[in-house]
């Protein structure tokens, strides 16, 4: 909308210009009918060619069969010359400007304008031989011509700048998708896994020994409110996450389904964006250990080397081939959409993530800023 307010509001000021150059074509009557005559038809075809080249302008495009019509405008601005007397071309030499500024390199269209500003002052010196009539509409050329120049452009940056906020708000919007898909993948990977396994506990645990059963289930449900409150996180757009925390409770998943866990943490508080990346990596890392390996001991370590601070969760379960095989050797760029968020998320953070196969484990790495 508001280009075309632009364009309208710039095509009605052309258009009265040209109008209020076309009055002065009345002047020739008092020479005779037959020059006002010539001097209307002559009028009525410059503002034709302009019109045609100006309506292309506006939408930032050339004229039809460009640049014939420049030509045909510039023909009909300098031949009536030699037929109408008193300098016609001082009349539409104005608009021809405006034309050529929108239609050629601005270093040619310039030029061009010395030129015409040089010839209408010879000429109109030569006729009235009145300095002011002279200086006025000499002038009148490289002002007509800027202004129409300078509407033209007006309407092609709106165009333009309504075009790139067009694409912004796309890209925003495709920024979120990707967040709200990375973090649903990442928080929801977790708990679903951690349900699967605890209802599978459950279930063999039902008849022989329905107390540790119950306590499954009630787990089960614990779960299931953080997957519900991740997924209300994720949807507010809110995602602190505390480091600690999430390797308490990633400890406490890890234990839960028979793997041993030793934890060293450094004493380091890493800045909220690569603490969030790293908290992220134990949750994607531990989702891995649980989907894709058969761990019986998990290792999450951090430690900090100069302005970094290195995370590592390694286990003992060589990765099945369908989860992980690929990905092993070659880090998160070639896995799936978990580890490829994680490359994400540390790259945010100033970082790097990889993920390797070791001789019958696998090791997640992240390093951030600290």
């Amino acid at each position: 909308m508001l280009h075309s307010a632009a364009q309208r509001l710039a095509s009605w000021l052309i258009t009265a210009v040209a109008c209020a150059y076309s009055a002065i074509s009345l002047t020739y009557f008092p020479w005779g009918v037959g020059y006002g005559l010539s001097a209307a038809a002559c009028m009525l075809a410059v503002i034709a060619a302009h019109y045609v080249n100006m309506r292309a302008g506006l939408r930032g495009e050339c004229p039809p069969l460009h640049p014939l019509p420049l030509v045909l405008q510039a023909v009909i601005t300098y031949l009536p010359d030699v037929l109408l007397p008193a300098g016609w071309s001082a009349v539409t030499a104005p608009l021809l400007a405006g034309t050529l500024l929108v239609f050629l390199p601005l270093p040619w269209g310039c030029a061009l304008i010395v030129v015409m500003m040089l010839y209408e002052g010879s000429v109109l010196w030569a006729g009235a031989g009145l300095f002011v009539v002279t200086a006025f509409y000499v002038m009148t050329v490289p002002t007509t011509g800027a202004m129409t120049y300078a509407l033209v452009r007006l309407t092609r940056v709106t165009a333009e700048l309504q075009q790139a906020r067009a694409e912004l708000a796309d890209a925003a919007v495709l920024k979120e998708r990707l967040r709200i898909s990375r973090d649903l993948h990442d928080g929801l990977g977790r708990s679903l896994t951690a349900i699967a396994l605890k209802g599978d506990l459950a279930a063999r645990l039902i008849e022989r020994d329905p107390s540790a059963a119950r306590t499954e289930v009630g787990e089960l449900v614990q779960v299931a409110r953080e997957a519900a409150q991740d997924v209300r996180q994720v949807a507010r757009g809110y995602r602190a996450m505390s480091l600690s925390g999430e390797v308490d409770r990633a400890a406490a998943l890890l234990e839960s389904s028979g793997v041993s866990v030793q934890v060293h943490l450094a004493d380091a508080t890493p800045p909220p964006k690569s603490e969030e990346a790293l908290a992220w990596a134990v949750r994607e890392g531990v989702t891995n250990v649980l989907r894709h390996s058969r761990a019986t001991t998990c290792t999450i370590t951090t430690s900090v080397h100069g302005a970094r601070v290195r995370l590592e969760i390694a286990n003992d379960g060589v990765p099945t081939e369908t989860a992980a095989g690929s990905a092993a050797t070659t880090g998160p760029g070639t896995a799936g959409g978990g580890l490829t968020g994680l490359a994400e998320r540390a790259a945010q953070a100033g970082g790097t993530c990889t993920a390797t196969r070791t001789d019958g484990g696998f090791v997640l790495a992240m390093e951030v800023s600290a």
